[in-house]
């Protein structure tokens, strides 16, 4: 692991250079930059400015909790650093923001400060470029974290160019060259018990400062008090969605409009009721006209939707996925108020966000207001991964250049595509309550409706992003079965084959399984297809769009006659990723030339988030 990396390297220093590390360290770094207070086994008289880690009986003890035992301060939490006198190349090391800030500076400066030099310039771009093996998706340079799972200490807009450590401890330190700034982090976390949990704290304190130093406003920023926040995510608090805010508000935005209504069956409050029916039913609004997205009213098509009427209200029910993605004029007459409530599930090309999208550019121009009832982004709203699109069109597919899986809500969508599209509509987005980025679907204690026939669980939503993306080759992803996106599968591939080769990438979050299957529908149907079913291991730790990637490298190397990429591209989005994996390179470094588009959504969604 890295630990036993910096500790084998903590001792050839000390073996080259003939001293001890803290003797050396001491000469050649933190003297030179005035970092008084940076050391290992600080003096006693210092104790009291240290903050105390978790309760141990004795030195040697692990794990150290001992209800009735003093903590350890002034002592290096680490037992393998315990054991070696508290010298290590791997922990040890005492220090404080003062100085800690000192060294950011020297970094940030190529490697010197107030005319001390520790590094030459050439060290330091070094030591901070990508330089990952091959086969990992995780990118980091010679001692730092650049983007991995481990970086949540970057926060939402710092820029990938920029990198950083974690410390066990609770400690932090992230810094980026471009802007020339930096973010100290220092906790005791595990004090007293070794159970506090300050991960998302630290993404959220990175995500302030880059706020402020690039010249946004701070977001909000709320630290709930909670030791571990994920036994009780919405700390009994209800999530509401936009409906549910719209009901306890009385309907107030709404009241003597003339309303259309853009949904499916996924717009229903938390108590089951549809939105169709409340808003049919409150006092003082007037619901027109009805409007549907792909799948339909019902959410039940998975062909072109027909125009119809609603049975239970009379109301017509005007299709947007038949012979007109946006709202005719006609479709139009008699509305002043558009309200759109559908379930998106997180991902680009999935079509809902463009059809809202389409729905508002239409109501700018007839000068008709929009209110978006937003919902949760299901897997989670902070996670983004995916290439930027190689060209925008008018399928919804494509409609705005962003990652394969965008991190935002869709009301949040809205505002971004209202101002950076230029549509200029009149819009209002009615929040979500008590949700947080951080939160999966399952965490918010709504109640799931498919948002599609073949999006059925949350497991599938998860694996969708990459699973998705490469559905439109000669591949059944599992349509047509009850386990759509959990399994890919064709007559020609040897799934035993297969499911080795996947296993022995070691893609994190995620192992594979040999199956057979047989769709009853769609693509392959009445085969029998052998392929793999896919098991999450780790949700946080999943990369699904990479996954897809490394799926289709997989079937090129092992079935490279048979399979065939079709128009695939037009999902995922780049042409030359696909055929840079076709022709072998490892997907790992595919993946890693997209952080560059990633960075530039981070930067440009800042502007548009509604949630903490």
């Amino acid at each position: 692991g890295n630990g036993v990396s910096l500790l084998i390297l903590g001792d050839i220093v000390a073996r080259i250079t003939g001293q001890p590390l803290d003797a050396y360290t001491r000469r050649a770094v933190f003297e030179p930059l005035g970092m008084r207070d940076t050391g290992f086994n600080p003096a006693a008289t210092l104790r009291p400015r240290i903050a105390p880690t978790e309760r141990c009986a004795h030195l040697d003890a692990w794990p150290c909790k001992r209800p009735g035992a003093a903590p350890l301060r002034g002592v290096v939490h680490d037992p393998t650093a315990r054991r070696m006198g508290g010298v290590a190349g791997h922990a040890g090391l005492f220090s404080t923001a003062q100085d800690l800030a000192r060294f950011a500076r020297a970094l940030i400066g190529g490697g010197q400060l107030d005319g001390a030099r520790i590094l030459s310039p050439a060290t330091v771009a070094r030591m901070t470029m990508p330089s990952q093996p091959d086969g990992m998706s995780s990118v980091r340079g010679l001692g730092w974290d650049i983007d991995s799972p481990f970086s949540g200490n970057r926060g939402d807009l710092f820029p990938i160019g920029s990198y950083g450590h974690t410390g066990f401890t609770g400690t932090s330190v992230w810094i980026d060259p471009a802007s020339k700034s930096y973010v100290i982090f220092l906790s005791s976390r595990l004090y007293p018990d070794g159970t506090g949990d300050v991960n998302a704290l630290r993404g959220r304190v990175a995500t302030v400062a880059a706020a402020v130093v690039s010249g946004g406003a701070a977001p909000n920023l709320r630290v709930e008090p909670s030791v571990n926040p994920r036994e009780e995510p919405t700390g009994g608090t209800p999530v509401l969605t936009g409906i549910d805010v719209l009901v306890h508000d009385g309907f107030a935005p709404l009241r003597g409009k003339k309303v259309g209504l853009v949904t499916n069956h996924t717009g229903r409050a938390r108590d089951g009721r549809s939105t169709i029916d409340l808003l049919h039913a409150a006092t003082g609004v007037d619901l027109v006209a009805l409007f549907s997205p792909e799948h339909g009213i019902r959410g039940t098509l998975d062909a072109e939707v027909p125009s119809s009427r609603d049975d239970k209200t009379g109301l017509p029910i005007h299709s947007l996925y038949g012979e007109t993605r946006r709202p005719t004029d006609a479709m139009l007459q008699g509305i002043d108020t558009i309200v759109i409530d559908l379930q998106d599930i997180g991902v680009r090309f999935y079509t809902y966000h463009a059809t809202m999208g389409l729905v508002m550019e239409e109501a700018a121009r007839h000068d008709i207001a929009v209110v978006v009832l937003d919902r949760p982004n299901p897997v989670n709203g902070w996670q983004i991964e995916g290439p930027d699109l190689d060209a925008t069109s008018a399928a919804l597919i494509e409609y705005h250049s962003m990652p394969v899986r965008h991190g935002m809500t869709l009301g949040e969508l809205a505002r971004l595509y209202n101002d950076e599209r230029s549509i200029g509509a009149k819009l209002t987005v009615v929040p979500v309550e008590h949700w947080r980025r951080d939160f999966w679907f399952d965490e918010t204690a709504l109640p799931w409706a498919n948002p599609s026939p073949n999006m059925r669980n949350l497991n599938q939503a998860t694996l969708y992003p990459g699973i998705g993306a490469i559905e439109y080759s000669n591949i059944s992803v599992g349509r047509g079965t009850d386990q759509p996106f959990e399994q890919i599968g064709a007559p020609w591939i040897d799934g035993v084959r297969l499911a080795a080769t996947l296993n022995a990438r070691r893609l994190p979050g995620v192992r594979f399984y040999p199956v057979a299957f047989t769709p009853e529908s769609s693509k392959y149907a009445g085969e029998q297809c052998q392929g793999v079913f896919i098991v999450i291991t780790n949700r946080a730790a999943l990369a699904p769009v990479r996954l897809g990637l490394e799926v289709a490298a997989a079937l090129a190397s092992l079935f490279g006659g048979q399979y065939r990429l079709e128009t695939t591209s037009r999902l995922l989005g780049s042409r030359d990723s696909f055929e840079r994996v076709v022709r072998g390179e490892d997907p790992a470094g595919v993946a890693a030339d997209w952080t560059a588009a990633e960075a530039r959504w981070r930067r440009l969604r800042a502007k548009y988030l509604i949630y903490r």
